[in-house]
């Protein structure tokens, strides 16, 4: 059993931010996750992660997932089992590839806000209208 923390990475870490993203109603996450055999019934998808890999200034599929299930499966359960531990959380944990256009079609509208080494992570801005 091996722990990690529950964030973004790449290489280098040049940009860092958030990101947020509102499921897709008729083809969501968990059902494309059950049509294609990774989910199993009683479980709660709880994380997931994205990385692509080097590109070089042109994108190559795949992209690379990692999708993360704990149990018992309902949204209530598993945030209460979180609250309770002390410890690291135990999930299990699929590794699935897939094409950028596949990833982004599990969602209904995806955001990500990256700034230079997270300098404006949490802070607000403005702006000059020219």
């Amino acid at each position: 059993m091996q722990n990690q923390a529950f964030k973004a990475y790449a290489q280098y870490g040049d940009w860092d931010g958030t990101a947020n993203a509102d499921g897709a109603d008729q083809r969501g996450l968990y059902k494309w996750l059950e049509k294609n055999g990774h989910a199993k019934e009683g479980e709660f998808l709880l994380g997931m992660r994205m990385s692509a890999g080097e590109s070089h200034g042109v994108h190559t599929d795949p992209v690379h997932v990692e999708f993360l299930f704990a149990q018992p499966g309902d949204h209530d359960n598993v945030k209460a089992m979180i609250d309770a531990s002390n410890g690291p959380v135990l999930v299990r944990q699929v590794l699935v590839s897939m094409s950028l256009l596949e990833f982004f079609s599990l969602f209904k509208r995806f955001s990500v806000a990256f700034s230079a080494d997270g300098m404006l992570s949490g802070r607000d801005y403005s702006f000059l209208d020219y």
